[in-house]
C-alpha cells in the first residue's frame, strides 16, 4: 500500500495493519531461515509498510499536540543589545 492509502485509515485500522505486518515479517524471517522464502523482496515491502504506518501515526500524534502547546520560537524572541 502507499502512504496515501494508509493515511485514509482510522487509528484502529492502522494499529491492526501494524500488528498484521509485524506477524507477517516474523513469518517471513522464519521462512528465510528455513530456506523456503521465494520472494526475498517481500521482507523489504513489509518493513517499508511498517515504517509508513508508524510515520503516519507519529504525524497524527504531533498534529494533535501542536495546536494545544505552541512555544515561542527563537526567531521571535528579542535579545537586548549592549
Amino acid at each position: 500500500m502507499t502512504s496515501k492509502e494508509f493515511s485514509g485509515l482510522s487509528g484502529a485500522e492502522l494499529q491492526n495493519r501494524l500488528d498484521e505486518s509485524y506477524k507477517e515479517i516474523f513469518n517471513l524471517r522464519f521462512q528465510r531461515a528455513q530456506g523456503q522464502l521465494k520472494d526475498t523482496n517481500s521482507m523489504r515491502r513489509v518493513r517499508l509498510n511498517i515504517a509508513r504506518i508508524m510515520t503516519i501515526q507519529r504525524q497524527r500524534e504531533l498534529a494533535a499536540q501542536s495546536p494545544t502547546a505552541q512555544s515561542p520560537t527563537a526567531e521571535t524572541q528579542t535579545t537586548p543589545s549592549a
